[in-house]
């Protein structure tokens, strides 16, 4: 529950997104600018940067939108009354549905997309919790855990390999929401943005990964999406909020940190 009283700041567009540039949170930053991108201009969006070092997933504001207290949260304000919409994974289902963007329509194809989002989903908390916690985060260094989560990890990255040794995207050989949420988390990984791990793992032995990893990372949308609600790597790629398409040519902190 809350534990302080804060209400949540609302913007002009219909979109108001709650988050920060974690993976989950580069989810959701992304799908808005793929979806801006393809000229859906009803995903236009405002972000505003929860620091969850300093405790705002616990304001009241926050938790009335997510009782979980996780970032990303968003509200839609284009229907009446809001609709709050929380967890990653389903805040991508939700744009996609809404707009009718990166989710096929086809069953066969839109039921494999969605397989691997649930995968990655279900998946990723063992990279994130387990292996990055115990690798990079843990005050004591045990072999045990960082073992046993660093198996699991590269076993999640030979199933992807091997998805993708026939596969220009994750599913159907279109881009989709899963390649957005599998990207956040594993193309990140395999690029060096997570852990400092990259070399540990032996990524570059997954080399269908990287080929899937840096296409996704060369896409204009996606590297928007990486700088929103970012507080840290090079100021000039840190939006700590973006409410306007012009802010990543103004508002980055190398322009007015």
């Amino acid at each position: 529950g809350a534990t302080h009283d804060k209400p949540l700041p609302v913007g002009k567009h219909p979109l108001q997104l709650y988050s920060l540039a974690t993976p989950n949170g580069v989810k959701v930053t992304v799908m808005l600018e793929e979806l801006l991108a393809a000229g859906v201009t009803g995903a236009e969006y405002d972000a505003w940067l929860i620091k969850i070092r300093d405790g705002d997933q616990f304001g009241s504001g926050f938790v009335e939108v997510n009782p979980n207290s996780k970032i990303p949260a968003l509200m839609d304000h284009s229907v009446s009354p809001a609709i709050r919409v929380f967890e990653s994974g389903n805040i991508l289902l939700y744009l996609a549905e809404k707009f009718g963007q990166l989710l096929p329509n086809e069953p066969a194809k839109r039921t494999e997309s969605l397989s691997w989002l649930f995968w990655q989903m279900g998946s990723a908390p063992y990279l994130g919790g387990g292996f990055g916690h115990f690798y990079a985060y843990a005050p004591t260094k045990m072999a045990y855990p960082i073992d046993r989560f660093t198996m699991e990890t590269k076993r999640q990255l030979d199933v992807l390999d091997r998805q993708l040794a026939d596969h220009s995207y994750i599913a159907a050989d279109e881009y989709s929401i899963a390649d957005i949420a599998i990207w956040a988390w594993y193309g990140q990984l395999v690029l060096g943005r997570l852990y400092d791990a990259a070399e540990f793992l032996d990524v570059t032995s997954y080399t269908h990964v990287m080929r899937w990893a840096k296409a996704i990372d060369d896409r204009p949308a996606v590297k928007r999406g990486r700088m929103v609600n970012r507080m840290s790597g090079a100021p000039q790629y840190q939006l700590h909020e973006r409410h306007d398409a012009s802010d990543f040519d103004t508002k980055t902190q190398d322009k007015i940190g």
